[in-house]
């Protein structure tokens, strides 16, 4: 319970999102492809979200880090929830993408 009120203030473990990707993690930018044209994340994968499920096997290897970003972070929480229920281990809701992109 205390995890869980910690984790909803921002004062639970914090992420180092630029380690993540130096060890190899895919950033998955869930956003719609206008969206994602109009600025985003060098090196991200654009899957929108509602594509994200008949889109998987466009992230093979499921022990990799991914770290899922939108425009304000409740696209990538829904894609994170998506992933872990499709047998992904290691995902991390980076967020906005610009605020993401500034953690890294």
């Amino acid at each position: 319970m205390l995890n869980a009120i910690k984790n909803l203030f921002g004062l639970g473990v914090k992420t180092d999102y630029a380690q993540l990707v130096k060890d190899g993690a895919v950033i998955l930018d869930v956003r719609s492809k206008g969206e994602f044209d109009g600025g985003h994340i060098r090196g991200a994968i654009n899957i929108p979200v509602d594509q994200l499920r008949n889109s998987l096997n466009r992230l093979k290897d499921k022990r990799k880090p991914i770290i899922t970003c939108c425009a304000s972070g409740m696209r990538s929480a829904s894609a994170k929830s998506i992933l872990l229920a499709s047998g992904y281990a290691e995902v991390y809701n980076g967020g906005g993408w610009s605020s993401l992109q500034n953690k890294l």
